[in-house]
């Protein structure tokens, strides 16, 4: 998993595709649970923080630079 200033690091285009990816994970991780497949129900959870982790550092930059 990224640590936040992994995240922070990255240029725009970086944590789009990151969202994405993480998109794509939790959407395996939800059908590996429902066909019982899933053995750590908490990777779900871990998945929702980081893809709220990434859209709250893509709108803390989208204010900065109306700001600017």
């Amino acid at each position: 998993m990224l640590e936040i200033d992994d995240l922070r690091a990255m240029s725009d285009d970086d944590l789009a595709s990151e969202l994405y990816e993480t998109h794509r994970e939790m959407m395996n991780l939800r059908f590996r649970a429902a066909t019982m497949q899933l053995s750590n129900v908490k990777e779900i959870s871990k998945a929702r923080k980081r893809i709220a982790r990434i859209k709250t550092l893509m709108a803390e930059r989208l204010r900065a630079g109306a700001a600017a």
